[in-house]
């Protein structure tokens, strides 16, 4: 099937997946997901770069040849003995490499060793000392500035949607991103750096936007849905994710392709260091939020309300409809059982399998003059 005429089948109800009534199984895998996150980070933890953990950085420009990585791992070893040395290929003709801290004295040796095993003169090497603070003001900004916008979007949800359990639904799908990027960098060992934390918080950005517009979906399916004898809340928000379903793939690969291209080509092939730290949080970030925005977070927004005395009463009236007029083999729509049914409850009964266009009214045929 193509993917624009399964998109169709989506939206107008002839194919449909029940996202909403397997939220158990979403919840398990979202769990187990989670765990597995949670127990690298405590026990591998993150690894810190030097600007969170103090250390120096020289970048050696216009090196002729092929740049080898080992020779400055061993330049600096001759100097400073044993160390963790980070050395990153810049753009083809120059390298950074990362030390711990050093003095004054060490940071002159180390810039002659590096002259002298790449062939270049000392003028083409700079270096910079950054020291545990900064990075220490770079997390505590971080943390300040996730807390602030968690309040504000919170409340923004919870006053554009009328109801708290939105907003609260989208900040655990928020919050499930999150942990589960951090917690892939914390497995494989990936080192974070400032870039990585300014990717982390564009992930909040964009799934908290993917889930907004499903949730926006939600609530235009939701909104009469007591005064309906046909679908119950969670079977109309079930239809609101199918709706909206190749809409958030779309999205997420147009915003995955360039972010794709970032990460393999210029990263990769390029060797542009700052650029890899930025991009791979994002892919992950996207990635993640894609899944959440469909599976995650309308699925715990229906376990929310599906309990309030309203909606516990019109799924009763439902259920009765239902054995009242039961639907045989087939998919007979009730609207055919029942001519005082609204044109715009005629639609079929069975858990997915929608008839869609097949329960709109027909057209008559028009007259040839």
């Amino acid at each position: 099937m193509k993917f624009d005429r399964w998109g169709n089948r989506l939206y107008t109800g002839e194919t449909s997946y029940d996202v909403v009534g397997r939220r158990r199984t979403w919840y398990v895998i979202a769990a187990v997901v989670l765990l597995i996150s949670i127990g690298a980070l405590g026990i591998r933890g993150l690894n810190l770069g030097i600007d969170f953990t103090g250390g120096a950085s020289f970048q050696i420009s216009n090196i002729g040849g092929d740049v080898d990585e080992s020779l400055a791992d061993a330049a600096v070893t001759d100097v400073i003995g044993a160390s963790e040395v980070q050395a990153t290929t810049i753009g083809g003709d120059s390298l950074r490499v990362r030390t711990g801290e050093v003095t004054t004295a060490q940071s002159q040796e180390i810039v002659d060793s590096l002259a002298q095993a790449y062939e270049v003169d000392p003028g083409e090497i700079t270096s910079s000392f950054i020291g545990p603070t900064w990075g220490e003001q770079v997390s505590q900004r971080a943390l300040q500035s996730l807390v602030v916008f968690l309040v504000l979007v919170g409340l923004v949800i919870a006053v554009y949607f009328r109801t708290w359990k939105m907003a609260v639904a989208a900040l655990v799908a928020l919050a499930h991103d999150l942990v589960i990027t951090v917690g892939i960098y914390a497995l494989i060992g990936l080192e974070v750096t400032p870039s990585t934390i300014i990717g982390f918080l564009t992930i909040l950005g964009y799934s908290l936007y993917d889930t907004v517009v499903v949730f926006d979906k939600v609530r235009e399916n939701t909104e009469d849905v007591t005064d309906s004898t046909t679908e119950t809340y969670s079977e109309a928000a079930n239809r609101a994710v199918n709706q909206t379903m190749v809409r958030s793939i779309n999205t997420s690969i147009v915003a995955l392709l360039p972010v794709a291209s970032i990460l393999f080509i210029g990263a990769l092939l390029l060797g542009a260091g700052t650029l890899l730290d930025l991009s791979l949080a994002l892919f992950i970030g996207i990635a993640v939020g894609t899944y959440s925005s469909i599976f995650l977070a309308t699925p715990l927004l229906v376990h929310l309300r599906e309990r309030e005395e309203p909606l516990v009463k019109h799924a009763r009236k439902v259920e009765a409809r239902r054995a009242a007029h039961p639907v045989p083999a087939g998919g007979v729509a009730l609207a055919e059982q029942d001519d005082e049914t609204d044109l715009a409850d005629r639609r079929t009964l069975l858990a997915d399998k929608q008839l869609g266009q097949r329960t709109q009214p027909k057209r008559p045929p028009r007259r040839r003059r």
